[in-house]
Parts: C-alpha cells; structure tokens; sequence
C-alpha cells in the first residue's frame, strides 16, 4: 500500500517533531508527522520534568545555548495562543556553601554570554525573603525571572493539535523500518505502508541513530540516560514558588525541587546512563534525590510521595544537539540529541530546522490562513458563572469523573474527541488519575467512557498501545452467569 505523496515527512512526534509540524503548517506544504507509538509525547516528551530553562547553564557558542535562550522568550507568547499549561516562575541556583558562590558568580557570566537577560545574585538573606522554606544555612544564589515550567505531554498536544487544525497529517502506531534515497526524494517503508517524501526530519529521540542509520548514516550516537522523578501531592503548593536548582554537576543540571504548573512539588531527576531502554524507579534513585533535595528545602517529607515515573534522554556523543542535514543527503534533517534544555528550545529549533528545509530548494510559501490559537475547556480554571455556561450547554460538565482532580466527564470525552484512545492519553490530557488515589476510583468510569465514544468493547482498550490491555475478559457473561472456562481460569 502506498500512501500519499508528502513534501515534508517527520519522524518522531515528540516536542521537536510536534513543535516543527506547527511551525511548518504556516506553510503551503503536505506535511506528515508519525511516530511508532499510540500517541504523541509517548517517549521521552511523556516523562520530563517540564521546565523552561533560562539558558544560563549552557555553554556559549553551543546550538543548546542559542535555542534554550530565543525559544524560552517563546514561550509566553506561545502559551497565550495554544492554552498549554505554562508558569514564568522564575529559576533559582542555590550554593550550599561559601565555597560555591564563586561558581555561582560563573554561572552568572556564562548566562550573559548567551545573551540572558536580568539575572540576580543574590545573598542569604535574599533567598530567605525570595523562599522561606529554603534551608537557612545556604550560602546565596542565583535568580534568573525569564525560567518556567510547563506540563510538556500538554505542550506536546497543544503543537499537534494545532499543526493538525492547520493540516498537517497525523499517523500514530506508524514505525519507519526502512528509507530508500531516490531522484526525487525519499521512499519510507513503515509498518502500515509506504510513504513518499521529498524531505525527511529525523525527530525520532532515543532512536535518531537507527533512523539516521537506514539511509546509511552511522554518524549518529545516541544513547539513553535515565532520569528517575518523584511526584509530592498537591497540597504542598507554594511549599517553593520558583524551580530550586543546586550548582549543575557534569552530567545534569543537577536535582531539583519543581513547583509543577498543576501545584504538585516534583523532585528529580536522576542523571544514570542504563541499557536496554529501562525506565524503572528504584529505592536507590529516591534515597538519592531525597537526600539531596533535604539539603535545600528541610521540611519535605516522604509520607507526601504519591507516584514515581522515570524517562530516557536521548543523549548524542557530541555534548551539543545534532541539527544539521546528514552527509549522506542533504534533504534528510536530523534532530536528535535533543537532552535538556531540549523541551526549552523545541520552539526556536523548529524555526531553526524550518530554514534547514528553504536551504534544500523546496519552496516554503506562507498559508494566506493559519490559525495559530486553540482553546480547551479546563473546567476547575473557569468561574462558576463559566462553569455554569459550559453546563447549560453540556451537562456531562456537571458530572465529576475524577473527583481527585475534579476532571467531568464532558473534558474526558473532550480528550477522546482531541486524539486519546488510550487510558493514558485520557490521563495526560485532562488530569484524570493524577490525584492523591492513582486512579483507583476513576479508572472504571473512564474505561467505560472510553468505550462509549470509540466503540471498543472494554477488554480492547489499553493503557499506552498495544501490549498493556487493560482488562483479559468478561467474569460474567449477558445473562450473568460465571464464565467458568478452563482455558480462562488457567489463563
């Protein structure tokens, strides 16, 4: 089967693919973004801490220090047209001793020369007045008021969703397995088919090198590193208002206390290279970044924990981000490497890549139409006379699914109409099972729901794609009887 013929093909719809396939839908092009998983933001996007760097930590000259910077002052502008869920909250370097503030003073220099703007340094008794719950024997730090945070699997949805309303094509359970370079451009074996492409932007995260490999690049390197991540409940906001960094090791930025957009604490991440993609939580991951977040906010505490992810960064071997066209064909883009302050520069790397694509000779007209906003029903950010309203019109509004979260059903079917079909996708989009019980009361209102709007019987819905079905079958069959089969009970 062969699929339409498209000007421009990503690969990988993560924050960089979903960010480029935006930027791209301004254009007069046939664009198509895939990616192997159920939904976008599965990868790595899922699973990040979700800060929006100011640009300081990043070493001058390098593609990391230039995009974290212009796309950081994206941002606000951004978050305003889309809806996602985005906070200038401001960033923080702490010093845990005397002996650190020299490198503080350092980390000042460096974010001037990448061109960051009103960055502080300040004494220890600024930062008690900044942050009171800080640990009163650190030494001073380093405000820089340009640093947010966001929820990156929202941001991811909000760029799709928005690329898709402007035309970009959408084909998700889509694996590439196999680039064929012709006169004219690209032909793409995938699991569901051929497509046809003049160019290729290889987006595809922890395996950009095997993409990059099918059309006989083996420049590439990329390897995972885990950052393990541990969530607090939501009654500990405004315990910090602004990210708490310590001095950034060689590997990381270091462990941090995250205010989340949503009012959770988040602690993490590690910084540990694994193989064979392992994203598990470990006992030795938490005793590690608890013992390092006491150092800067005394007063947290372990009963407050209420869940535990772990994501992989996608790591080159070059220390910078690989932006560039391969030596093999210029037409073929590759994004990849794109660790942290990856999420930060998504938006300004898009623009970047963008000019990549007019530098190859195909032409980029601008659309006379591109509607670049998107609205979203958040039903706990609206008034009660908005609530009202939205209830009139539907009363699935009125009807409280996740009463953790206070999700209603009519945002859950709102979620399936936007793209979910899956548990998670559900969850990622609208907050449902995000709150204090995991789930363990809204699971089954929402596998119902699911079923309801897609037309899946409840054992074909699935938490992320294939292989996590949910449920194994009926206990009970139409007239209510027990199902007592022997190859059910042995299964």
């Amino acid at each position: 089967m062969y699929l339409p013929q498209v000007d421009v093909l990503i690969i990988g719809a993560g924050i960089v693919g979903a960010a480029l396939a935006r930027e791209l839908s301004r254009y007069e092009l046939e664009v198509l973004l895939i990616d192997k998983e159920a939904d976008v933001s599965f990868g790595t996007s899922k699973a990040n801490s979700g800060i929006v760097h100011s640009g300081i930590h990043d070493q001058p000259g390098t593609l990391k220090a230039m995009l974290s910077v212009k796309g950081c002052k994206l941002y606000p502008e951004m978050a305003a047209q889309l809806g996602f869920l985005y906070k200038q909250n401001g960033a923080l370097v702490v010093a845990r001793s005397t002996d650190e503030m020299g490198a503080l003073e350092e980390l000042c220099h460096n974010g001037h020369a990448n061109g960051v703007n009103n960055i502080d340094l300040l004494t220890k008794e600024d930062l008690g007045k900044l942050e009171s719950n800080l640990a009163q024997d650190l030494a001073g730090g380093v405000l820089v008021p340009s640093g947010g945070i966001v929820v990156p699997f929202d941001l991811v949805f909000a760029l799709t969703e928005n690329a898709i309303a402007n035309g970009v094509k959408l084909m998700v359970n889509t694996e590439a397995q196999m680039i064929s370079i012709g006169k004219e451009g690209f032909l793409v074996n995938t699991n569901r088919g051929a497509i046809r492409t003049k160019t290729i932007v290889n987006a595809a995260g922890l395996y950009g090198g095997k993409v990059a490999a099918m059309i006989g690049d083996d420049s590439i390197m990329i390897y995972p590193r885990k950052g393990e991540e541990y969530l607090l409940d939501r009654k500990l906001e405004g315990l910090v208002y602004r990210t708490v960094f310590p001095l950034p090791s060689k590997v990381s930025k270091g462990i941090l206390v995250i205010p989340t957009v949503d009012g959770n604490i988040m602690l993490g991440p590690t910084a540990q290279r694994v193989k064979n993609h392992d994203s598990s939580t470990t006992i030795s991951g938490w005793n590690q970044i608890y013992s390092e977040v006491k150092t800067l906010v005394p007063t947290l505490n372990p009963t407050d924990l209420i869940t535990a992810f772990a994501g992989l960064r996608a790591v080159a071997n070059t220390g910078d981000f690989i932006v560039s066209p391969s030596p093999i064909s210029t037409r073929f883009i590759n994004a990849v490497g794109i660790e942290s302050p990856g999420l930060t520069a998504a938006p300004a790397m898009a623009k970047y890549i963008t000019d990549l694509i007019r530098e190859t000779g195909l032409s980029l007209k601008l659309k006379r139409e591109f509607n670049p906003e998107r609205s979203i029903v958040r039903m706990r950010d609206l008034s009660q006379t908005e609530q009202a309203a939205m209830i009139r019109k539907d009363p699935a509004y009125a009807r409280i699914v996740c009463r953790c979260e206070m999700v209603s059903e009519g945002e859950i079917r709102d979620a399936l109409h936007r793209g979910a079909t899956t548990l998670d996708g559900v969850k990622l989009r609208t907050r449902s099972g995000m709150g204090r019980c995991q789930g363990g009361f809204c699971t089954p209102k929402i596998i119902r729901i699911i079923s309801e709007e897609l037309g899946l019987a409840p054992d074909e819905i699935t938490k992320k794609g294939l292989g996590s079905q949910l449920l194994y079958g009926w206990l009970r069959d139409e007239t209510g009887s027990c199902i007592r089969e022997e190859e059910e009970l042995h299964a």
